[in-house]
């Protein structure tokens, strides 16, 4: 097996200061790559917060000029990072949950939440997911929050060679015990590697949990963050096997 060097970053976002946002995610970024990380994941709606009553006028277009830095400081680091944002393509009026994925070889991938909680309809459209990426050798598969507590979601991403499953999310103090224990299971049932990344902070009037994880194949908890704030859940595989650390972010 190859070497694996990959973090959640565990963000508190501004709500809904899209340049603000842009602006901290380019410092975890050059946080992250100054240790090495080579795939970065952001949680759900990281670049306004999630916050479903701005999401229509902060809705952008895959190819908005605004995220531009992200995309040049990713292939100028080596470092894919995904980001999560409200997206509205060309010509239609729905608005999506995404993640987009700005590839270190300059490519950039789209996903959209494919399974919304129950609420987000009156907001959100489902949106129909997205290929596995290629991280190296390894594949991994994405999915934002609501996606993860279907269990066929992350069935698919298994059946689909997945090594690495990567989660967007905004979970709750109140439901943190629930949805890491479906996230433990995935690493348990499917022998994939997990890595969740959520909210470090309070947003859309939720009280986010924080506590991103790693989980490595088999269901073992590699690495978490205690609790909430900004920081960096490192999982780093060497040998087959693997190690974890956090590291606080200040910015």
């Amino acid at each position: 097996m190859t070497d694996l060097d990959i973090a959640a970053a565990q963000y508190c976002s501004v709500a809904g200061d899209l340049n603000a946002n842009i602006e901290r995610h380019l410092r975890f970024m050059q946080r992250a790559a100054k240790l090495g990380i080579k795939f970065l994941l952001f949680p759900e709606l990281s670049l306004t917060g999630y916050e479903p009553s701005l999401a229509r006028e902060l809705a952008q277009t895959p190819d908005t000029a605004l995220v531009q830095p992200l995309r040049e400081l990713a292939v100028q680091l080596g470092m894919t990072t995904v980001v999560g944002l409200p997206l509205r393509h060309f010509g239609s009026d729905k608005v999506l949950i995404a993640a987009l994925v700005f590839a270190a070889d300059g490519s950039q991938v789209t996903y959209t939440k494919q399974h919304l909680h129950p609420g987000e309809e009156l907001v959100f459209s489902a949106g129909n997911g997205g290929p596995l990426l290629k991280l190296g050798t390894e594949p991994v598969a994405l999915s934002v929050c609501a996606d993860f507590t279907h269990a066929s979601h992350a069935q698919a991403a298994a059946q689909a060679g997945a090594g690495l499953y990567a989660s967007s999310v905004l979970i709750s103090d109140n439901g943190y015990v629930h949805d890491s224990a479906l996230l433990q299971g995935y690493a348990r049932d499917h022998a994939m590697a997990v890595l969740m990344a959520n909210h470090g902070g309070p947003s859309g009037g939720w009280a986010c949990a924080g506590r991103s994880a790693f989980w490595a194949p088999g269901g073992e908890r590699v690495v978490s963050a205690q609790g909430t704030g900004d920081c960096l859940v490192i999982a780093r595989r060497r040998e087959g096997s693997w190690q974890g650390h956090l590291v606080e972010v200040n910015i």
